[in-house]
């Protein structure tokens, strides 16, 4: 079959988690020590990476996936990355290891808690950084993952002249010290966070405010739920307010559908205001289960 988007220079490549998201439906959050019916549970494509390729790709960006999962990874995901036009040429296929794997209880209110299985993207289970291919992409987005794989990542896009964005994420506060955050940022020209997020790297990095992090960083892009989207660049700030969903299915991923529809703006050339609203419409129709 054509593939239209092969037929032109490629845009974006995201490292990070490719998961199996097994989602449980309660009633209520358990207490110590006592039980809950599951009301529901689904499985689903998801992870950082697999979310922001898939919404890019379906707003007409040409995008790939760097990442690892396990041998037992669903061919009806495989095919579903396939047919999206994801490059899949950086996804490797680990032996006798469980796929990444997030574990999703959701309340009647949409609050979750996650329980994640690392699989093959956990700490010291990495490769060497060989994708030759590299240099065929303009961007290069660092989400979830082992820190010194992607900072390997970040250091061979550089000497290909690749940009880099850094996007850590949760797993911020549990998997990247100072000293490898330092790196990112420096050599990273947007960072993308959510409020918690991006307060967690203003504390790390021994500065007071989110525009201190410009002296890391051109570019800070901050993601806040209903209230919208803040950005500082040295030229000022921007703020968008949100745009409201007429209804919620999940709430898991639409951050990542707001990077995908921030880069698909991006890659368009519309202005840093016009992305974050493109952002903040992607993550709306997220929340409404529109995929």
């Amino acid at each position: 079959m054509h593939d239209p988007i092969a037929d032109r220079p490629r845009d974006l490549l995201v490292s990070g988690h490719v998961n199996v998201d097994r989602f449980l439906r309660l009633p209520r959050f358990p207490t110590h020590d006592r039980t809950v019916p599951v009301e529901a549970h689904r499985v689903e494509l998801g992870g950082t990476a697999a979310n922001i390729a898939l919404t890019a790709a379906k707003y007409g960006v040409a995008a790939g996936l760097v990442s690892r999962v396990g041998d037992d990874f669903p061919a009806t995901f495989w095919t579903r990355l396939r047919r999206s036009h994801v490059d899949l040429r950086g996804v490797e296929r680990v032996r006798a290891v469980p796929t990444p794997t997030a574990y999703i209880l959701e309340d009647r209110r949409a609050h979750q808690r996650t329980l994640m299985d690392q699989g093959p993207m956990a700490d010291g289970v990495g490769t060497p950084v060989r994708y030759p291919w590299l240099g065929e992409y303009s961007w290069l987005h660092l989400t979830t993952g082992p820190p010194d794989q992607q900072l390997r990542l970040l250091e061979a896009g550089a000497k290909r002249g690749v940009r880099v964005a850094a996007d850590p994420a949760q797993e911020v506060r549990y998997r990247w010290d100072r000293a490898r955050l330092r790196r990112l940022l420096l050599g990273s020209e947007v960072l993308f966070g959510n409020r918690a997020e991006i307060d967690h790297i203003v504390r790390s990095l021994g500065a007071r405010r989110p525009p201190e992090l410009l002296a890391w960083v051109p570019l800070v892009v901050r993601t806040e739920g209903r209230r919208g989207t803040s950005a500082w660049d040295r030229g000022g700030a921007v703020h968008v307010d949100g745009q409201r969903p007429r209804s919620i299915r999940t709430v898991v991923g639409a951050g990542d559908a707001f990077r995908g529809g921030f880069y698909a703006a991006w890659f368009e050339g519309e202005d840093l205001r016009g992305c974050l609203r493109a952002g903040n419409r992607a993550a709306a129709r997220w929340l409404e289960g529109v995929r």
